[in-house]
């Protein structure tokens, strides 16, 4: 992604202490990193960091790292991994040289790991994972050392190496960073630094039973890449104090700086990676890319385009302050976008049939339609129009009030692109439904107003019924019923179950050739997509990426 030179750029407290570092020659360019753990796709949280560190270096012409922190191998897989990349990419970002992942540094931190042993500043605990939590204390009270707490060096540094060569079972026994256990900061408590586990890593294979934990691998991680400022959120600030330590007492030049803002959250979803995991797991969803996940690959297969996001990202800033945003605030991003740049095109969700009486049997028209009402340069598409045509069902009433203005018994509307017509009588089954609408058509209407001066109030869209394709439309709502799902007791039980309506109907012929992921704006109904996995030429499927309006606004929620 390439920014304009005179694009006005996002002023924030990150931008403010980078630009201050550079004037006082603190650094002489910007290097960031954008570092997610392989164990589940990134969402629309992850988004704004995405753009925050990449956005930073191509501002600054500086770089940015795509780092995998990849310390947990049981919850990771590759699959994950690629997909993280893909997501990057489609962003509009690239990072900068090879991918860097944590475990391309165990050697090196194993080493530092030993030179604090050395230092006396860790030490190898047989403590249980239970009890290590039971001498760690409260917010209130100040923990205990462990009994294992003043082994010599030469029996950590001999433990250490058993740790490593695999001959203690897992839980029974780890590295800790020997600090302060009276701290007021919990994390500062002899931290945990390394744990056995036999798990299969997805880069290293078998090589280690033995991996470092998040805090001491991060920021070493940073220093070794010489990432100038290291960005997270604000779940971390206490973390930094940790962060700081570490580098302090090992033997390494780069000494990064840790820099906190406030994650995203977001109404009416949820963005715990624990609580999306139950979700696909628990098949309340249909995996991770469904579009009603506010995943990246869930919203881009919903029709949400890379600009709208990072848009949404550039809208919402990067503060210090926690709080939620609405959910209208993206959907509005998109809408803004689609607006401009979707073609317009015709779709009938709910269709009835309606019959032009005095249209000539067998003869099919080709009208010229713009595929955008106010950008000529789009162009314009040819539509066929045939004796009988589908239209919405809600489109059309026996009676109405002067409000309604679309097709009422008696009464002219305008087809979109096509001609003026007039409701005569209507066909309806043993339920009193009706099943067919007989219109007459004015001939001499198509581009121009009817002859007796009698302007038709209203425009309806239409589908040829005999030249028209059969589509599922798939309409996307919100996930949950309420603002903050993730605080109820059970988050499942506030799913909404309008979240995914299914509609069988017809759209114009010109449709037929939509690629994966092409947005389109429905006339009158909403901004769609075509579905990415289950759309085809011969079985097409459709996503509403969002209504034309905020209905959940008009609602009150």
């Amino acid at each position: 992604m390439t920014q304009p030179d005179n694009e006005v750029r996002p002023s924030n407290f990150i931008r403010n202490i980078i630009d201050a570092d550079l004037a006082s020659g603190k650094h002489d360019s910007v290097h960031t990193r954008f570092p997610p753990e392989p164990n589940g796709y990134l969402h629309i949280g992850h988004a704004k960091s995405i753009c925050l560190n990449f956005g930073i270096a191509q501002d600054y012409q500086g770089k940015c790292n795509l780092r995998f922190d990849d310390t947990n191998p049981e919850k990771e897989d590759v699959e994950y991994v690629e997909s993280i990349k893909e997501d990057v990419r489609w962003l509009g970002f690239q990072w900068d040289g090879d991918i860097h992942y944590s475990s391309d540094y165990f050697e090196l931190l194993y080493g530092f790991a030993v030179e604090l042993i050395e230092k006396g500043l860790a030490y190898v605990d047989e403590l249980s994972p239970e009890q290590i939590r039971e001498y760690r204390g409260t917010l209130t009270e100040p923990g205990k050392p462990s009994p294992f707490r003043d082994r010599s060096v030469e029996e950590n540094l001999a433990l250490f190496e058993k740790m490593r060569a695999g001959e203690f079972e897992e839980g029974s026994v780890c590295l800790r960073a020997k600090i302060d256990m009276a701290s007021s900061f919990m994390v500062m408590r002899d931290p945990v630094l390394y744990r056995v586990k036999f798990a299969h890593h997805h880069q290293t294979g078998d090589k280690w039973c033995i991996y470092p934990m998040y805090d001491f691998t991060h920021c070493i991680s940073d220093a070794l890449e010489g990432i100038t400022h290291s960005l997270c959120t604000l779940e971390f600030q206490d973390n930094r104090r940790l962060y700081d330590w570490v580098l302090e007492n090992i033997s390494i030049e780069c000494q990064p700086h840790q820099y906190e803002f406030s994650r995203l959250n977001l109404e009416y979803t949820v963005m715990s990676k624990r609580k999306l995991n139950a979700l696909v797991n628990d098949k309340l969803v249909d995996g991770w890319n469904d579009p009603r996940m506010p995943t990246i690959s869930g919203l881009r297969r919903r029709g949400y385009t890379p600009a709208s996001i990072r848009e949404f990202c550039k809208r919402i800033g990067v503060t210090k302050q926690e709080n939620t945003i609405e959910m209208g605030s993206l959907e509005s991003c998109i809408r803004d976008d689609l607006n401009v740049n979707a073609p317009r095109a015709m779709a009938v969700l709910e269709p009835v049939k309606v019959v032009l009486e005095n249209y000539p049997e067998g003869q099919v028209e080709t009208l010229n339609v713009a595929n955008h009402p106010s950008d000529e340069s789009m162009g314009s598409r040819e539509v066929p129009f045939s004796r009988e045509i589908w239209i919405e069902a809600e489109d059309f009433r026996e009676e109405a009030n002067k409000k309604f203005k679309r097709l009422v018994l008696g009464k002219k509307v305008r087809l979109r692109g096509a001609y003026v017509v007039i409701a005569e009588r209507v066909e309806k089954d043993e339920q009193g439904k009706v099943t067919t609408i007989y219109c007459s058509v004015d001939l001499d209407t198509l581009g121009v107003d009817p002859a007796d001066g009698v302007k038709p109030k209203g425009v309806i869209h239409w589908v040829s019924a005999e030249v028209g394709l059969p589509a599922e439309f798939r309409l996307y709502d919100r996930l949950f019923t309420v603002e903050n799902p993730g605080a109820a007791e059970e988050f499942e039980a506030v799913i909404n179950p309008e979240s995914l309506v299914v509609r069988r109907g017809f759209v114009e012929p010109s449709l037929k050739a939509a690629e994966a992921e092409q947005a389109f704006q429905f006339e009158r109904t909403g901004y769609f997509c075509a579905d990415s996995v289950d759309s085809k030429a011969d079985a097409l499927v459709f996503n509403r990426t969002v209504g034309l309006r905020d209905t959940w606004a008009k609602m009150g929620g």
